[in-house]
């Protein structure tokens, strides 16, 4: 049997390459129609060199665009071009993030997101990721501060109506009026209360992460450091075994010392890369806009007019890579920060994250470089600059 991978059989098998994030020394993994299968030698094949490796997709729980297209444009062609893009650096499914802004917006953005479905073969939109407006305008960083409001639960019922329930993780200062409440409401729901944009101090997170708020969004950025007398939010987050972190794994945003430091203290388990991407990832250097706000991106730093960091252009390979050279970890350990976590922490981990039988065909192939060759989304050959065949 020859095929081309645009049309891909039903039933077919990378081999050769190492397989990660399932039984140990596996050299060929099976995929029929959207899920990983049985072994099945006999099945058409794409064969792979032996120093490269199989892993699981990666997820990226905080991404607010790309080439061009942003969560907050409200349009589903934008969504779309940001799905079909992903796989390229070996996203396979993703939080479509919003941000700061008039309700209006944000309202009309979860709209357009509850009914988007990712077309086959690109990532898989997993829900929303409301980041802000319920933050701290201290802790701002390039959210726009003047549509900033405190905790709301009404306000959140309302979104969370118009996103058809999508919303699965939220983004707040927990110290804000209402933060409590709306963090015990958002745990009572099914939805992750993240501890971001906020002022709040050590005893404060604490007190959020028993409540609920088990979750840091962009360690270290947008909250109160560490200190040696007030360790603030982010040693809370380090240090509490109930809890998970993002990080954005750039070297920019977070130092590689730093990321080391976050890596030592809380462990592969509780550590989930993110990209925080605007809609200049993919498109190089220039003027862009995010949240009604001029950006410039030079050299791959993406700025306000003030010098204030205005999200990323980081591309997800790039991080895994960055975790693996900032921190000394092992592949296994990256794939961990890169997949598994998020999949836990999104309450996938049934499906995502691991390549294993049952599970959606989510997952990336990487060269002895780790760099990506080819992505899989749910069964469908969603990258692969070399158009293999599948014979």
């Amino acid at each position: 049997m020859h095929t081309s991978t645009n049309d891909t059989p039903r039933r077919w098998q990378l081999r050769g390459a190492r397989v990660h994030g399932g039984a140990a020394d596996v050299r060929a993994i099976t995929i029929a129609g959207t899920r990983i299968d049985v072994p099945d030698a006999d099945a058409p094949a794409i064969d792979l060199p032996a120093d490269w490796h199989v892993a699981p997709g990666f997820i990226d729980a905080h991404i607010h665009g790309a080439l061009g297209a942003d969560v907050m444009d409200a349009d589903a062609d934008g969504l779309a071009r940001i799905a079909r893009y992903l796989p390229a650096e070996g996203t396979t499914s993703f939080l479509a993030t919003t941000m700061t802004g008039p309700a209006a917006a944000i309202e009309a953005a979860l709209r357009v997101t509850a009914d988007f479905e990712s077309a086959p073969g690109a990532a898989e939109m997993l829900g929303v990721h409301l980041e802000g407006p319920f933050v701290d305008r201290d802790k701002a960083g390039a959210q726009p501060a003047e549509h900033m409001i405190a905790p709301d639960i009404d306000r959140f019922d309302r979104w969370q109506a118009a996103a058809a329930g999508g919303i699965r993780v939220v983004t707040l200062a927990p110290e804000q009026p209402g933060g409590d409440a709306l963090v015990a409401h958002l745990f009572r729901h099914g939805v992750r209360a993240s501890i971001g944009h906020s002022s709040c101090s050590a005893a404060q997170a604490e007190a959020a992460i028993a409540a609920g708020a088990n979750r840091g969004t962009h360690l270290f950025n947008a909250m109160n450091g560490l200190h040696h007398r007030e360790p603030g939010a982010a040693c809370a987050l380090l240090t509490n075994p109930a809890a998970r972190s993002e990080i954005i794994a750039d070297g920019l945003h977070v130092t590689p010392a730093m990321v080391k430091l976050a890596y030592a203290a809380a462990g592969r388990d509780r550590l989930m890369a993110i990209t925080d991407a605007m809609r200049a990832k993919g498109l190089g250097d220039g003027d862009y806009e995010l949240g009604g706000q001029p950006v410039t991106v030079k050299n791959g730093e993406a700025r306000l007019a003030d010098g204030t960091l205005a999200g990323s252009v980081l591309t997800f390979d790039d991080a895994f890579r960055n975790l693996l050279d900032f921190t000394g970890c092992e592949l296994a350990d990256a794939i961990a920060m890169t997949s598994t976590n998020a999949a836990a922490d999104l309450g996938v981990a049934d499906r995502k994250g691991a390549l294993a039988e049952g599970f959606d065909a989510d997952l990336l192939v990487l060269d002895a470089e780790l760099r990506v060759r080819l992505t899989v989304c749910r069964g469908r050959v969603a990258h692969d600059p070399e158009q293999r065949a599948i014979t």
